[in-house]
């Protein structure tokens, strides 16, 4: 099982608001706008379009900068702990747009259990809706993408996964039924209290119903 983090473990969008709002007003964007856009994607890709001729990774470095800085009202989302607590260790891992430094922190500020591998954007030479970022989560793991199941809260993430060839669980975090069905999810959540693992199968799979 391959998870993004923010959206679909843990809920990080009051701080990512903040952040993202005052840099967008200090530069003249509509904050509202590029929080929506910027969603699920490498922040550095979002500045590097917005500004096309600054110091992307100045630039870059204080959006994330500001976001490590602030964890108020960082938690895990519903049943991320429970799920992630009842998977064995070496059949899920994140593979989320922060970098690696940033998706710790949050990590653990929401008490979630540290994967034994990450996929962060610091690993990753194209972003999500690429299908890299999900390519090397399945890896990690050591499977097939097609044996993979990706949990994803928007559709850049979302059809990153399909690309991959693995199939898709969305959860409503983020984003509307309709953008997710667009974007090619193969089944709608509420959040991972939905997902239920009924343990280990053959050849060490797993067996998982949504409830």
């Amino acid at each position: 099982m391959l998870f993004d983090l923010d959206g679909v473990l843990v809920d990080s969008t009051p701080a990512i608001s903040r952040v993202w709002t005052k840099w967008c007003l200090v530069r003249g964007f509509d904050p509202e706008k590029t929080v929506r856009e910027a969603h699920g994607r490498p922040s550095i890709e979002t500045v590097r379009e917005l500004l096309p001729d600054a110091d992307h990774e100045a630039e870059n470095r204080e959006l994330e900068r500001g976001e490590i800085e602030d964890l108020e009202g960082v938690v895990a989302l519903p049943g991320a702990i429970e799920l992630l607590t009842s998977l064995p260790p070496d059949r899920w891992t994140i593979v989320t747009s922060c970098t690696k430094d940033l998706a710790e922190v949050r990590i653990r500020a929401a008490g979630l259990p540290i994967p034994l591998s990450l996929v962060t954007s610091s690993d990753n030479v194209n972003g999500k809706p690429d299908p890299e970022p999900y390519l090397k989560g399945a890896t990690a793991l050591g499977f097939p993408p097609g044996d993979c199941l990706v949990i994803e809260d928007v559709p850049a993430g979302i059809r990153s996964g399909k690309a991959a060839g693995a199939r898709v669980i969305a959860v409503r975090t983020t984003a509307s039924d309709a953008q997710l069905t667009a974007s090619g999810a193969d089944w709608i959540i509420d959040d991972c209290s939905a997902i239920r693992t009924t343990g280990s199968g053959i050849c060490g799979a797993l067996r998982v119903s949504l409830v």
